[in-house]
């Protein structure tokens, strides 16, 4: 995988879809082609969690096909929906929950959370702004030209795009109303894998389910489109499904430390327990750039510039030759398989076919370790890489880059 570099693509029947979801009483239309991404990793495909747009992603390592993302746009349901909540009075009256549970946590921000209704589908969001800003996924809003926002205690409201940005699928929406509930955003570097997190969200239009579990993984390589940056995100067994995208992913304070917008679907049936959130900090990097610009001119994500692949024996070979001509004794790290020109690895002095062991004298097995290193820091950071090339060891610094904005 690589930061900054294209991905070849992943074998077929092996999908990751956002899920789409079909709304109560009014008839979606039929499912969208998807558009492809890419993923970093060799693990089981995945689905969007939104009701718009679908995407691919796949990638390869070490000579492995990865799973593909797919946006996914569902169909009508054949008879209308009929869903039937808690009248907003009713939860006025509900007790107070203890303070660190899912109740509590709910109770705080579930207000806040909204359905999304475009002429293409049904997606979620949250309110995170006074004024009436939501932020929800891209490929909710992307292409539509109606939205409406509905919102817990049955307003609905229209809604206007400020801004969006497909590489990281992430979207800006204004709506207008007195008294707004609002979100607070939480903060996703200190996560622990383990921890309990909800979702909230309006899977197949069941407007504000909850689902619980998890954290699973942290810092799981994803990208989006060909050339982008990587996309590491949120891994969580809380069940999300098609209407969830743009939706919440909240931690037991009740604060947002992620959005969901994927889940793993091996050979197109969606997988249980494989979801996947854009952390809160990579949205607070760039959402006043949507609000007020309308676009993202500064990324703020790190990049190499380099595309990476696992060591394998296989790997190496195919870009070595024979097994005894690869670096004596490398039996892990992460190859160089190509370093792009003046980027920040070339101009630290990484070359192609160089395989990194170490960043700041810390192991490297896999990409994904150096990728859950990177994310850590932050552009203009300098690391140490130790590189092993034609049997030598070689030390060098490498300020990092900011990757460009897609």
């Amino acid at each position: 995988m690589e930061f900054g570099e294209s991905y070849s693509a992943h074998p077929a029947g092996s999908d990751v879809f956002r899920p789409a979801i079909a709304t109560a009483h009014t008839p979606t239309p039929a499912p969208a082609e998807p558009q492809r991404l890419r993923t970093q990793s060799r693990r089981a495909p995945l689905t969007t969690a939104a009701l718009f747009g679908v995407a691919a992603l796949s990638g390869l390592i070490g000579g492995t096909a990865g799973p593909t993302l797919f946006q996914s746009q569902a169909a009508a349901p054949k008879a209308d929906v009929v869903v039937t909540g808690v009248p907003s009075s009713s939860r006025a009256a509900l007790l107070t929950m203890p303070e660190g549970t899912i109740g509590a946590a709910v109770q705080k921000v579930g207000p806040a959370v909204v359905s999304i209704r475009t002429n293409s589908g049904l997606g979620s969001g949250v309110i995170y702004d006074a004024s009436g800003l939501v932020l929800t996924n891209n490929h909710v809003i992307e292409g539509a030209t109606s939205i409406m926002v509905a919102l817990e205690d049955g307003r609905h409201l229209k809604g206007r795009v400020l801004g969006g940005n497909a590489g990281f699928d992430l979207a800006v929406l204004k709506i207008d109303g007195p008294n707004l509930p609002v979100a607070q955003l939480g903060d996703s570097a200190g996560l622990e894998v383990g921890e309990a997190v909800v979702a909230i969200g309006n899977p197949y239009g069941f407007d504000h389910t909850i689902t619980t579990g998890v954290v699973s993984a942290l810092n799981r390589p994803m990208s989006e489109g060909q050339g982008s940056y990587n996309q590491p995100m949120i891994q969580t067994d809380a069940a999300i499904n098609p209407g969830n995208s743009g939706g919440p992913l909240v931690d037991m304070q009740g604060k947002v430390i992620g959005i969901n917008t994927l889940i793993a679907a091996p050979q197109g049936r969606p997988a249980q327990g494989l979801g996947f959130s854009v952390p809160v900090d990579t949205a607070k990097r760039i959402l006043s750039q949507l609000a007020k610009d309308g676009r993202v001119t500064r990324s703020g994500q790190p990049y190499l510039g380099a595309s990476l692949a696992d060591v394998s024996p296989g790997s190496l070979q195919g870009r070595r030759g024979a097994r005894s001509q690869t670096p004596a004794g490398v039996e892990f790290g992460v190859l160089a398989s190509q370093v792009e020109a003046g980027g920040p690895a070339a101009a630290a002095g990484l070359r192609a076919n160089d395989v990194i062991v170490a960043m700041d004298n810390r192991d490297l097995h896999t990409s994904d370790e150096l990728l859950q290193q990177l994310v850590l820091r932050q552009p203009g950071d300098r690391v140490q890489l130790t590189v092993m090339r034609d049997s030598q060891t070689v030390k060098f610094t490498l300020t990092i880059g900011e990757a460009p904005v897609r």
